[in-house]
């Protein structure tokens, strides 16, 4: 799905076909055939579009002649996760800059995209294209840090359950907010090195403009912190993770040590009683209350050794 987009009288409005200074945006459902008509008619490589499609592709930027392109993750839902799989992935926003036109295309419907559809960020305009990438920048960043507290929120409800549950569900919960940061300590860092590097070959043309390179420079930074927060919270979960396996392994060693004392225990009474099963003569055997007296020395003798081993904590 191609649509086009322009601001007029202060209002975002679609248009039927492309004019100047307006912004392409390309969602799917799409054909190739589509995505080869505007390869044709703007005159860049299929594989600006293509690349863009790819959710395994890196964050990085090109140019070829007068077309630009700059390749970004964004996380978003993952829609079809199964049971272990992560909460959020990432995904790349496709961003070519033509001479005329600034072009967008997501394999998905991107909510950062979305945003500049319903008109949520201040000051958006299509045709200045510097900006329009920087805000992109920007909203992808909130996007990072809002699922990131989104992550650690239910996190620290998972670990509330995890102490007091035995179950594995909570595990595989853990383990797709794992996944999830795992995502986005990766794609978070490539960001950061893709916006140094515009930054460094000012492939804006944003060197002159102090307010763009302020703009710019604040984006770095919070691109920085979100990188960090991801981190953070990569340690505290495997840190949960650890804290929790040794917890298992140390009731787990708990419970065999009672369950071998309680064998110990009860071994008192079989061994005597084994004792009065020989044919040979014992003790009491001619007493007509000789199994009495057996079962509650069995039972004294099993108490004293219960005894002993409370006083030693070993219980």
């Amino acid at each position: 799905m191609i649509k086009y987009y322009t601001r007029k009288n202060g209002y975002l409005q679609e248009l039927e076909q492309p004019d100047v200074a307006c912004w392409i945006n390309i969602t799917p459902p799409f054909s190739q055939e589509e995505l080869e008509e505007i390869a044709k008619q703007y005159d860049f490589p299929i594989e600006f579009l293509t690349d863009s499609l790819d959710i395994d592709e890196r964050s990085r930027y090109e140019r070829e002649e007068e077309v630009r392109l700059i390749l970004l993750n964004t996380p978003v839902l993952n829609e079809d996760k199964a049971e272990n799989d992560a909460i959020f992935i990432t995904i790349p926003i496709g961003i070519i800059l033509t001479e005329v036109h600034i072009i967008t295309i997501s394999p998905y419907e991107n909510p950062v995209l979305q945003l500049f559809l319903s008109e949520k960020v201040k000051n958006f305009n299509p045709s200045d294209e510097r900006l329009f990438v920087l805000q992109i920048f920007e909203q992808t960043v909130y996007r990072y840090l809002t699922c990131l507290k989104q992550l650690n929120l239910r996190r620290n409800l998972i670990e509330k359950e995890l102490y007091s549950s035995s179950r594995n569900q909570e595990l595989k919960e853990l383990l797709s907010i794992e996944k999830s940061l795992v995502y986005f300590v990766s794609s978070l860092s490539a960001n950061e090195l893709l916006k140094m590097k515009i930054k460094r070959t000012d492939f804006l043309a944003i060197k002159e403009d102090e307010d763009l390179t302020d703009l710019f420079e604040s984006v770095i930074i919070d691109n920085s912190q979100a990188h960090d927060m991801a981190n953070v919270y990569t340690n505290i979960l495997n840190g949960t993770m650890d804290a929790y396996s040794s917890i298992i392994s140390n009731n787990l060693n708990v419970d065999v040590r009672r369950l071998t004392l309680v064998t110990i225990v009860l071994s008192v009474p079989t061994f005597i009683a084994s004792f009065y099963g020989m044919n040979i003569d014992l003790p009491f055997q001619q007493n007509p209350f000789a199994v009495v007296y057996v079962a509650l020395i069995s039972a004294l003798l099993s108490i004293l050794v219960a005894w002993y081993f409370q006083r030693n904590k070993r219980f």
